[in-house]
């Protein structure tokens, strides 16, 4: 019979990947089980994670379509919105369900002990699922307007979703952790997100900001993923690497960060939850 021993973990210890892998069966059960709620007794299914994009993507086109025209736009602007909305759905939906996903779980923390890390990673899943359906939207909604990603994109795509889901995991751990505390985080989350979104050019392009305005927007990881993948969507190969050097560094120390402060608090989160 396998016996585990159960030790303090040492101070500065951020991820102990050995134990995450004993527990890989866990987290299947914990993605597939929000899978599960998320498509279950819907009547619309799939279609609502096409519709919610579309919907939003026609409704900022007919708002902001004259305010930001294809001069300043390497896109037709409802193509650029669209990219910029599968991306960021991707980001808000992760970051709110791994957010809360503690608080969701409160009587399995009490109940069992298992790295309470795989809570809000499991809970980013379901986003996972969401975001590549919007991808495949994305990519025919590209053809449908006669545009051929570049062959760059193979390699600019995955790199922004490394950068989002780093951002949001890190993100998605920070606020987990004070949420446990301090019940206002689920409050002020909404008000959070939307704040995010108007500081990442998700509606506007960042053609019409200065140099020094750009470089400091980037610190906002979602700015370099945007304006990366809209370059090679429209099939540019012109990707300012610095813009996405300096979003894929703000990605790595909020991850950092994130990681830090949840492994600082997880002991105490069944006794506080």
């Amino acid at each position: 019979m396998e016996e585990i021993i159960i030790k303090p973990k040492p101070r500065f210890y951020l991820l102990n990947l050995p134990e995450l892998w004993r527990f890989r069966e866990l987290f299947y059960i914990f993605a597939w089980r929000d899978i599960k709620v998320r498509y279950k007794q819907t009547v619309l299914g799939v279609l609502w994670v096409i519709f919610q994009p579309l919907t939003t993507m026609f409704l900022f086109t007919f708002i902001f379509s004259r305010l930001f025209t294809t001069s300043s736009t390497k896109l037709p602007y409802a193509l650029f919105v669209l990219c910029g909305l599968v991306f960021w759905n991707f980001f808000s939906n992760s970051l709110t369900h791994a957010s809360n996903n503690l608080l969701e779980n409160e009587n399995i923390i009490k109940k069992v002990y298992f790295p309470k890390i795989i809570l809000p990673l499991s809970a980013m899943v379901t986003g996972f699922v969401d975001f590549f359906i919007n991808l495949i939207l994305l990519l025919a909604v590209t053809f449908l307007f006669g545009f051929i990603p570049s062959a760059l994109s193979l390699f600019i795509i995955p790199i922004g979703i490394l950068i989002t889901v780093m951002t949001s995991a890190g993100l998605g751990l920070l606020l987990s952790s004070l949420n446990v505390k301090y019940r206002d985080v689920r409050y002020i989350l909404p008000f959070f997100t939307q704040l995010l979104l108007f500081l990442s050019p998700v509606i506007y392009p960042t053609s019409i900001l200065s140099i020094q305005h750009k470089t400091l927007l980037a610190l906002s990881p979602l700015t370099g993923v945007l304006e990366s993948v809209r370059t090679v969507i429209s099939g540019s190969n012109q990707i300012d690497f610095f813009l996405l050097g300096i979003s894929f560094t703000s990605a790595v120390i909020i991850f950092i960060v994130g990681l830090s402060v949840f492994a600082a608090t997880e002991r105490f989160f069944a006794d506080i939850v």
